[in-house]
């Protein structure tokens, strides 16, 4: 009787089910498996299985049905059968008696699965940026056909590769950091260089990040788009800018100097045409007009030559002190009064020379917009890691309309200024990565504002 409900239950349950015995004949044969096998019951119960199933023998079915008896251990695998077209999940589990099997229908799921590889395969496979998958090593494990056309290598080589030789020597430590920070879980995203199997060198931007497995990372999966051509544009374009601005700079040099030379010129005709005392006014002026050139050339080379890149630290306090001590003589003249204070202060890594002639060029500036006499105030304090310079004036001030424009070549408010001073301090400032503002006070004068970060680690690979 209970070998009757046991079977009873075996024919309710939603999986396939046979047994056989250890002769490999079908004990038990339950409605799922008629269903599932097209057979009926009465047809094969009791009947050598290989006999029943001829197409089996042979297959990984008939493999693993005598593995779980050979060795009595439990196999689970996944099986298509082609008589019905079907995929079935398999489970069987021997005993001393035979082979009890359990099966169930998984081509929907199968179908589905093989959509998903399919569009993933067609992802990789037609995406138009290189895709590339390594282990933790690095070694390629798969590259899609934008990757060999990018670098110029077959998938076969690819797969005996390992990324490092690709990247050009100079990168080779910045790609490394990138990878090992993808294969720890963290998405990358940079821009290096590689080297073509031709030879030729190549700006990519890549993107890594880690393939996790059942809560493993496995490998590292990537993605990397030939940017060469943009690279060699924004050169172009940098280029370009470059001569544009090299072109404005000689139109104002020469315009600049033209005058004073026609001066020169025009006197020393008269010179030639005229005798007496006239000629020690000419000689006056023709004097002035070669110093005016000599000023202009002067403040030129200082503004273009390459400057030595000599970061040191440095007491911004005591460069300011030196600084007010220097123009101190020309301040008495004009009757200024220099007044300062100055905050607790860190060291700061900066080019010691040029920040002294920067501030130079300021308080010249200062003093000569107080030809009547007057105060400058300077402040300097450190907030936010970063030193803050305040220098105001009590001058005249600048008109709002080019208060934008200080700063550009021979561009000056004074009548035998040449702009270059002021664009050098400019620069000079932005060498240090600082910022520098000029506006006019509420009440009269200007004040300029200069701000050097104390960290400039990164300011020592520019040049001036």
């Amino acid at each position: 009787m209970a070998i009757h409900k046991e079977y009873e239950i075996l024919d309710r349950i939603s999986d396939a089910f046979f047994a056989v015995d250890n002769e490999w004949n079908i004990t038990y044969f339950n409605h799922e498996a008629e269903r599932l096998l097209n057979k009926i019951k009465s047809e094969v119960l009791h009947k050598y299985l290989w006999d029943a199933f001829p197409e089996a023998i042979n297959q990984e079915v008939y493999r693993q049905y005598h593995k779980a008896v050979n060795e009595q251990v439990p196999v689970f695998f996944e099986m298509y059968w082609p008589p019905r077209n079907m995929w079935y999940n398999v489970r069987a589990f021997p005993s001393m008696n035979g082979l009890s099997v359990f099966f169930q229908n998984i081509t929907e799921q199968k179908d589905l699965a093989t959509k998903r590889e399919e569009h993933y395969k067609s992802l990789f496979h037609n995406n138009p940026d290189a895709v590339f998958s390594f282990d933790l090593e690095g070694n390629y494990l798969s590259v899609n056909p934008a990757m060999e056309q990018l670098m110029g290598y077959t998938e076969a080589e690819f797969t005996n590769m390992n990324w490092n030789p690709l990247v050009i020597e100079d990168e080779v430590e910045k790609v490394n950091s990138y990878f090992r920070k993808a294969a720890t879980g963290e998405t990358q995203h940079y821009e290096t260089k590689v080297a073509h199997k031709d030879g030729s060198i190549k700006h990519v931007k890549v993107t890594n990040m880690p393939i996790i497995v059942q809560g493993q990372i496995v490998g590292v999966y990537g993605t990397a788009r030939d940017v060469t051509i943009e690279k060699e544009t924004e050169k172009l374009l940098l280029e370009s800018e470059k001569l544009t601005a090299v072109g404005q700079l000689a139109a104002s040099i020469a315009h600049e100097i033209r005058n004073p030379l026609t001066s020169v010129k025009g006197f020393l005709q008269l010179m030639k045409q005229s005798t007496g005392e006239s000629n020690e006014t000419y000689l006056t002026i023709l004097s002035d007009e070669v110093s005016r050139i000599e000023l202009i050339t002067g403040e030129l080379l200082v503004l273009a030559k390459p400057q030595a890149q000599d970061f040191q630290v440095a007491d911004v306090g005591k460069i300011m002190k030196d600084v007010i001590a220097l123009i101190s003589s020309q301040a008495l003249m004009y009757s200024v009064d220099i007044q300062y204070k100055f905050g607790e202060l860190p060291k700061l890594k900066c080019i010691k020379n040029q920040l002294k002639q920067a501030f130079i060029n300021i308080l010249k500036n200062a003093i000569e917009a107080m030809p009547n006499g007057g105060n400058i105030h300077i402040t300097v304090n450190h907030e936010n890691d970063r030193i803050v310079a305040i220098i105001q004036d009590e001058g005249v001030g600048i008109p709002e309309e080019i208060l934008s424009k200080i700063g550009s070549p021979f561009y000056t408010t004074k009548e035998k200024g040449t702009g270059l001073g002021m664009m050098t301090t400019v620069k000079i400032v932005q060498t240090h990565h600082g910022t520098f503002e000029i506006t006019n006070t509420s009440n009269k004068g200007t004040s300029i504002k200069i701000t050097l970060p104390t960290n400039l680690e990164a300011v020592e690979d520019l040049i001036l």
